[in-house]
């Protein structure tokens, strides 16, 4: 069935309250005896049309019904998040998208995502592009080199967080990004990734990205790194209390405090006695004497 066939079906249909009862009633029939025919466009038309019905629990039983026709549903779904006029239609066929979890989905919902006028709508997109996981990677990290929009772009974090170490691969190569947003929200996810997975290329990435050329990133990476336990982390650290940047110094400062390594106690009293700036020196001071109380034996 062509586009355009697709549609004409769904801008010609309308379902009443009273139909909508005796469609799901034969589709759950039909789904559970294992006659349900996938090519019966009409009926699966119809059930998009029912995501419409005012009654919550009726939407819903309509979207896991389609979630278990699966693919055959799914340009009928595309079709009513792309064009039908009401918002609730779309609103679930995102939702159903999201429990289908169809890769070829991913245009149409970054689409929606961007030029949908309806708020619902574009969360929905979110979670159906997050369940897809690995193959809307790509478009989310563009999402977060070009958009200017930033609850849009905090969506496409979002959703790369969600799809976490699936996105593995595409996340070590987005660390050589030009755009510094791209590189700073992957450098979130790099710390996860060592958290939870023990990951190696993650932590040699953000021991890396301390030398990053935006000192955006190099504060980010210290505030990840004092999070991770790791015999390397106080070392990767100590240079960047020599950062040009100020708020660079005073963000490894904190992250030496958090990783509380006794032995870097001489090293934080020499950059505080180099200080010259007066915003940064309370802070060296802050960690030098939390780090020196925990080096203190308990009475």
């Amino acid at each position: 069935m062509t586009q355009a066939e697709i549609q004409y079906k769904a801008n010609s249909l309308s379902i009443s309250p009273q139909e909508a009862d005796s469609l799901l009633e034969m589709v759950e029939y039909s789904l559970s005896t294992n006659s349900f025919d996938p090519n019966d466009h009409q009926t699966i038309a119809l059930m998009v049309e029912a995501l419409g019905d005012n009654r919550g629990m009726m939407r819903l039983k309509f979207a896991q019904r389609l979630a278990l026709v699966g693919k055959p549903a799914v340009p009928f779904l595309l079709e009513a998040l792309s064009n039908h006029p009401n918002p609730v239609v779309r609103r679930a066929a995102a939702k159903t998208l999201t429990l289908i979890a169809p890769p070829e989905a991913v245009p149409q919902l970054i689409h929606s995502l961007l030029h949908d006028e309806d708020t619902v709508v574009k969360g929905s997109c979110v979670g159906a592009l997050a369940e897809i996981g690995e193959e809307a990677v790509p478009e989310l990290l563009r999402i977060l080199a070009t958009e200017k929009d930033e609850t849009i772009k905090g969506h496409a974090a979002w959703a790369l967080a969600f799809i976490g170490s699936r996105a593995k691969n595409y996340l070590y190569q987005a660390m050589a990004s030009d755009s510094v947003d791209v590189r700073c929200a992957v450098v979130g996810l790099l710390g996860t990734l060592v958290q939870e997975n023990e990951d190696e290329q993650a932590l040699q990435l953000l021991f890396a990205s301390l030398q990053d050329s935006s000192p955006v990133i190099r504060c980010e990476a210290a505030a990840i790194l004092a999070k991770i336990n790791h015999p390397q982390v106080a070392s990767c650290l100590i240079p960047c209390l020599g950062d040009q940047e100020a708020e660079v110094r005073k963000a490894t400062a904190l992250a030496l405090m958090k990783v509380g390594n006794a032995s870097t106690i001489p090293l934080l009293q020499q950059a505080l006695d180099k200080e010259t700036d007066d915003t940064v020196k309370p802070i060296l001071a802050l960690a030098l004497n939390q780090l020196k109380r925990q080096a203190q034996p308990e009475e």
